[in-house]
């Protein structure tokens, strides 16, 4: 049985394999998310976080103002600041937010702090006390069988945003953890007939280029999750390999 709730709060999913699935939108959902908790942030914070850990980064810590992360920035040695406000570029800032960005840059050793509009606040509004995720498509699948190690009687999806590439991406995990598949073409449909789209694919987006769309639904690419732990002022992201090999690459 399904249960529709408002799209601030979680709504229960019929349980697979004895694990009860949960979808939540926005700050809201995280505080109210039970057991395993997974954030997600297609476009694009958490994506950023996996092409970094990929390239290298030994971690990537996630704090909630750009003053925070240039504060840590000065603390941690050979650390790199990524960040936005309101989806744009910070002056004096390099890195906004962009996975090709961070795809293009040298992150072996380093670390990698975050601030975003979307990502960070909301896995910071995280309360349960079962272990959480940083996720987006490009670790979608690593995401759900990191999941199902611990196993979870309860997990909770939380998009960071109510956009369909948030959304798409909670559905893609659930099918996962439920052992099934998933077209995600018409999903991702909205995403593609959006203003939204529109703007970052012609360009006229500052900090967005328009190949992070390309590069954020890059399903899978990675074979590793995220696990996400506390610390005094961050949250830290670092990357497990998974038990199980990627379905698809592109790299």
């Amino acid at each position: 049985m399904t249960l529709w709730m408002d799209i601030m709060r979680p709504d229960a999913r019929p349980q697979h394999r004895g694990v009860e699935i949960i979808h939540a939108t926005g700050v809201e959902g995280a505080r109210a998310a039970r057991g395993v908790v997974v954030v997600i942030d297609v476009l694009r914070s958490f994506t950023v976080s996996a092409y970094a850990l990929a390239g290298g980064a030994r971690e990537c810590l996630l704090v909630p103002t750009t003053d925070e992360a240039l504060s840590l920035a000065q603390r941690i040695a050979d650390s790199i600041v990524c960040a936005e406000e309101n989806a744009l570029p910070i002056p004096g800032i390099a890195i906004s937010n962009s996975p090709t960005q961070v795809r293009a840059g040298r992150f072996q050793g380093r670390t990698l702090i975050q601030r975003s509009s979307a990502g960070t606040p909301v896995i910071a509004a995280v309360r349960s006390g079962d272990g959480m995720f940083a996720a987006s498509l490009v670790v979608a699948s690593a995401t759900a069988q990191a999941c199902l190690s611990t196993h979870p009687s309860t997990v909770t999806l939380v998009a960071s945003a109510d956009f369909p590439e948030d959304h798409a991406c909670a559905l893609y995990i659930e099918a996962v953890l439920r052992g099934s598949s998933l077209n995600l073409d018409p999903l991702l449909q909205p995403l593609r007939d959006s203003e939204r789209y529109r703007k970052v694919m012609a360009g006229l987006w500052p900090g967005f280029p328009p190949t992070d769309i390309e590069l954020s639904l890059a399903v899978d690419r990675f074979d590793f999750a995220m696990p996400a732990t506390r610390h005094e002022g961050f949250i830290a992201l670092r990357q497990v390999k998974g038990s199980r090999t990627r379905r698809r690459s592109r790299d």
